[in-house]
C-alpha cells in the first residue's frame, strides 16, 4: 500500500462495494485486485485475500465495464484479441462476477473462427490484516502460501485462509501463488472457473437478507419518477446486506453502521434506522430493541438504565457527544412507534422492563433541574438531546398508559416544564424572528450556530392516531425554523448542511460543520411535511433524491454541502460509509414521508396525511407492512392518497 498521513482515510468511494455482512469484497473498476488500498475480500473486518491477479495467453484482460448487480455482488467484463487478423476486434470475452459472500466466478467466452488453447493463470495473495490497520496504512506484506488441496492456503497467529478451485487447477505454484489451468475453447464455447476464499473450516457467508429471516418486507416504489422505483429498491437491498446476527441469539438481528469503516454495532445509529423501516416491518426493530436491552446497564446509581453507546463528533462549536445517551431515549419512541406500526403486545411487554429503566434514567438525570445535560462534568444540554428526551418523555408517557404501567404523569408533567423552559431558554430573538440556540453551557449561555441538529425540533413523533405530539417549538417558531432550513443558507441543493454557510466554521466538507448529512435531511423533510410546511419539505426532498442519482442510489451517509449549481455534482466525505444504514433507511423514510402514513394498529385504523404538491408526481408504494400484513398505497398527481391493499379490518382514519 502508497503510504499515506496519518488521519488519511485510504479512498473506498471510487471502488466497486458488494456487501453481505460479515463477508465484503472491495474492488477498482478494473476487476483486478492488486492488494493496493483496501481492496480484497474481507469476513469479519478480516482481509482474506488482497490479490487475484487473472492473466490470458499471458495477458491482463482489456477492463470494458464494471457495474453492481445489487448489493452483495459485482460484475465485470473485458476483453482479448488473440486472433493475427489485422483489426482492432476482440475474439475472447472474460467476464468476472464477484460475491461478498467470498466466490468469484470468472467466465471466458470465445467468438473465434477456430478453437482456441489458452492458458490461464490466478495470482493470489494475502496479508490477512484487519480492515483498521490497512485504514492506517499499517498492512503487512504477503504471507508465504502454500498448496491445499484444489488452491492455496495461507496460514498466521490471526488465522487461516483458502482459495480453492473447480475445476481444479492443472498446476499451483505455492512460492509465487500461482494457480494454472489450460483451457481448450471451441468456437462460440465458453469455459468457467469458480474460485472460494474461505476462512479455514467455514462455509460460505449466510446474510440474514437473503434468508427466510429476512426482516424488511420487500416493497417496491412506482410512479412517474423513476428515481425513486430505484432508491427504493437499493435502500432495501443495502440494509439487509448490513444485517448482522447477535452471535448469542441468532434470531435477533440488527443493522451494522456502515461499510467500509463501521461494520459493527452502533446503537443510535442502529435505533435510528430501525425507525425509520418501520414501515417494512417491525421485526428489525424488536430485534435491535432485544439486543440492546442485552447491554442496557442495570443494578443502582446514577448510570442505571443508560444503553453505552461511545462519543462523537458534533462540530467545532461543541465537545463531543453522548450517544450512549441517544440510544436511551431513543429506546422508548422505538418501541412505542413499533408497537403503532404493528408489533405485538406480547413482544411490546417483554421489552417494556427496560424502556421503563430508559424513562427512568431520563428523569434521575435531570436532578433538580429541567434540561438533560451531557453526561460528563460540564456537559452542555444539547437541543436535540432535549427534543429526543422530550419525545421519549411523550411516547414513554403512552407506552406506560397502555401497559398500566405506574409513571406515565411523572413524564407528562416533566415534558411540559421541559416546553415551558426550552421556549424560554433556548429561543434566540433577532430581528429576523429568531432561530433556536445549538445548545446552552452550564452557565447558562446560549451557543447561537444554527445547525442541522434543529431538524430534531420538529421530529415529535407519533402520539395517537393521526395526531402528533406537542413540539418543543410552538407554531410561529416552528415555521420561523422551517423558513430558515428551506432557505440557501442550509439548504444547498442536495441536501441540508450541517451547519449555517454563513457560519465562520462553515466547511462544506467539515464533518458536522457543512456537510450534508442524509439522515438528518429525511428527518427534516418528514418533520417539515408534518408541520405543514410542503415548499420547504419538497425542496430537500428533490435535492436528496436527485444527489442520490449522482451517487448510483447508493447514498453515502455524508456528502460536501456546496451549493449546487447546474454543473455541479455532489462530493461523497472521504469518512463516509457507503452503504451506511441511516443513509438506507433515510431513503424508506423519504418515500413513505410523501404517503404520510401514520398507522394505529392497536385501534386497528391508519391515517394518510401526503404531500398535496405530490412533489414526484404519481407515486405508488406496495409491500409495506402496517398491523404485521402487507400495505400498498397510491398518491396521485394532485396529492390525493388511496389504499390499494391491507389487512382485514384495518379501518381507514381522518
Amino acid at each position: 500500500m502508497s503510504p499515506h498521513r496519518l488521519g488519511d482515510l485510504p479512498s473506498h468511494h471510487v471502488t466497486m462495494t458488494a456487501v453481505a455482512l460479515p463477508g465484503l469484497v472491495i474492488s477498482t473498476e478494473q476487476g483486478q485486485l492488486t492488494g493496493l488500498g483496501l481492496e480484497g475480500f474481507y469476513r469479519a473486518g478480516r482481509r482474506l485475500l488482497s490479490r487475484c491477479r487473472l492473466r490470458v495467453a499471458g495477458r491482463e484482460p482489456l477492463p470494458l465495464r464494471a457495474r453492481r448487480a445489487g448489493a452483495d455482488r459485482v460484475l465485470f467484463a473485458g476483453t482479448l484479441r488473440t486472433s493475427s487478423a489485422p483489426g482492432p476486434d476482440p475474439d475472447v470475452l472474460v467476464e468476472r462476477a464477484r460475491h461478498a459472500d467470498g466466490t468469484e466466478w470468472i467466465t471466458l467466452r470465445s467468438w473465434a473462427t477456430r478453437p482456441l488453447r489458452l492458458p490461464v493463470e490466478v495470482a493470489l495473495g494475502t496479508d490477512m490484516a484487519d480492515l483498521g490497520s490497512i485504514a492506517a496504512g499499517g498492512a503487512g506484506p504477503d504471507l508465504p502460501a502454500g498448496v491445499h488441496g484444489s488452491g492455496l492456503r495461507w496460514s498466521c497467529p490471526a488465522g487461516t485462509a483458502s482459495v480453492t478451485a473447480v475445476p481444479p487447477p492443472d498446476e499451483a505454484l505455492a512460492s509465487a501463488g500461482l494457480l494454472r489451468w489450460e483451457c481448450v475453447l471451441p468456437p462460440g464455447g465458453s469455459t468457467t472457473i469458480e474460485l472460494r476464499v474461505r476462512p479455514d473450516g467455514a462455509g460460505p457467508v449466510r446474510p440474514v437478507g437473503r434468508t427466510a429471516a429476512d426482516p424488511l418486507a420487500p416493497a417496491h416504489a412506482t410512479g412517474d419518477d423513476p428515481a425513486a422505483t430505484a432508491l427504493l429498491r437499493t435502500s432495501i437491498e443495502d440494509l439487509r446486506a448490513l444485517l448482522l446476527r447477535d452471535p448469542a441469539h441468532p434470531a435477533d438481528v440488527h443493522l451494522a453502521a456502515g461499510v467500509p469503516w463501521r461494520c459493527g454495532p452502533a446503537p443510535a445509529e442502529a435505533l435510528s434506522a430501525a425507525r425509520m423501516t418501520l414501515p417494512l416491518g417491525t421485526r428489525l426493530a424488536a430485534g435491535t430493541l432485544r439486543i440492546l436491552a442485552r447491554t442496557q446497564r442495570r443494578g443502582s446509581g446514577p448510570g442505571c438504565g443508560l444503553i453505552p453507546g461511545p462519543r462523537r463528533d458534533t462540530g467545532p462549536h461543541l465537545p463531543p457527544g453522548c450517544t450512549g445517551t441517544e440510544a436511551t431515549l431513543l429506546f422508548p419512541v422505538l418501541l412505542a412507534e413499533a408497537r403503532r406500526w404493528g408489533l405485538g403486545d406480547q413482544e411490546a411487554r417483554q421489552l417494556l422492563p427496560a424502556a421503563e429503566r430508559c424513562l427512568t434514567w431520563l428523569l434521575a438525570t435531570t436532578g433538580d433541574g429541567t434540561y438533560v445535560r451531557d453526561p460528563y462534568p460540564g456537559g452542555p444540554a444539547r437541543c436535540e438531546t432535549q427534543a429526543h428526551a422530550h419525545r421519549a418523555a411523550l411516547l414513554g408517557a403512552e407506552l406506560l398508559d397502555a401497559f398500566g404501567r405506574p409513571g406515565a404523569d411523572a413524564l407528562r408533567q416533566w415534558a411540559q416544564r421541559l416546553r415551558e423552559a426550552f421556549r424560554r431558554d433556548f429561543w434566540i430573538d433577532d430581528p429576523a424572528g429568531g432561530r433556536p440556540a445549538a445548545a446552552r453551557t452550564p452557565d447558562g449561555r446560549p451557543l447561537p450556530q444554527l445547525t442541522a441538529a434543529a431538524v430534531h425540533l420538529l421530529d415529535t413523533g407519533l402520539l395517537g392516531a393521526g395526531t402528533t405530539a406537542p413540539g418543543l417549538l410552538d407554531p410561529t417558531r416552528t415555521g420561523r425554523l422551517a423558513r430558515l432550513l428551506g432557505s440557501p443558507v442550509m439548504d444547498s441543493g442536495w441536501g441540508l448542511r450541517g451547519l449555517a454557510v454563513n457560519d465562520t466554521r462553515y466547511n462544506p466538507f467539515g464533518h458536522r460543520a457543512g456537510a450534508v448529512r442524509v439522515q438528518e435531511t429525511a428527518i427534516a423533510v418528514a418533520g417539515l411535511a408534518a408541520a405543514g410546511h410542503e415548499n420547504e419539505a419538497s425542496s430537500l426532498l428533490r435535492g436528496v433524491l436527485t444527489a442520490a442519482g449522482a451517487f448510483g442510489h447508493r447514498l453515502p451517509e455524508m456528502y460536501v454541502g456546496e451549493q449546487r449549481t447546474d454543473a455541479s455534482a455532489p462530493l461523497p466525505h472521504p469518512a463516509a460509509c457507503r452503504p451506511a444504514a441511516t443513509a438506507a433507511a433515510a431513503g424508506v423514510m423519504l418515500l413513505t414521508t410523501l404517503v404520510g402514513i401514520r398507522p394505529d394498529a392497536p385501534a386497528a385504523t391508519v391515517t394518510l396525511r401526503p404531500l398535496r404538491c405530490a412533489p414526484l408526481g404519481e407515486l405508488g408504494l406496495t409491500g409495506l407492512r402496517v398491523a404485521g400484513e402487507p400495505f400498498s398505497v397510491r398518491v396521485s398527481r394532485l396529492g390525493m392518497a388511496m389504499v390499494e391493499e391491507a389487512a382485514d379490518g384495518l379501518r381507514l382514519g381522518a
